[in-house]
């Protein structure tokens, strides 16, 4: 897509899909919400997992995991805009795009890159719009990040870019345990 179109296309999606939104908080897709999971440790994976983020659709389409097993996820973004890799339940995401359309209507996500500034700024209420939760990264076009997670008992689970519009354009996969 065209920078200059896509600049202007992203913000005024996120206007057009932003009929409510949460009061700014903190930034977070975990939610606490223990039945999906926990962070994992390092010396606990026993396997890793390569998923790529490309523009509105990830490689592979679904996981398939055990109860109780811990995997590492690295992920890399080789799409050309800002997308998000986030384990969670659907309800979850639906929360989580909420948040997601505050950032972009605060600046925070443009299109193709994070203001890291904006990510920091006090929202007026001792909160930030930080990225930072163990289920989730948030990733400009050409990086790699990880994630270690502990699936700790069957439920229903996918993983999704919740970045406005990305999850409707079908950006998200299912994590189907065996």
């Amino acid at each position: 897509m065209n920078p200059i179109l896509r600049n202007a296309f992203f913000p005024a999606l996120a206007l057009a899909l932003s009929s409510s939104l949460y009061a700014a908080g903190e930034h977070g897709g975990h939610h606490g919400n223990s039945a999906m999971g926990e962070p994992g440790k390092a010396e606990d994976v026993s396997r890793t997992i390569d998923v790529t983020m490309m523009d509105n659709y990830y490689e592979p389409e679904s996981i398939s995991v055990k109860p109780g097993e811990t995997i590492r996820f690295r992920v890399k973004n080789e799409g050309a805009l800002v997308h998000e890799f986030n384990i969670g339940t659907a309800d979850m995401h639906e929360a989580h795009q909420e948040e997601m359309q505050m950032m972009v209507k605060h600046g925070v996500i443009k299109g193709d890159r994070i203001d890291h500034k904006m990510m920091e700024m006090d929202m007026g209420d001792g909160h930030s719009m930080k990225h930072d939760d163990p289920n989730s990264v948030l990733m400009e076009p050409g990086e790699t990040k990880e994630i270690i997670w502990t699936f700790t008992k069957a439920t229903d689970l996918e993983f999704a870019c919740n970045v406005p519009g990305h999850y409707q354009a079908g950006m998200y996969g299912d994590i189907d345990f065996e």
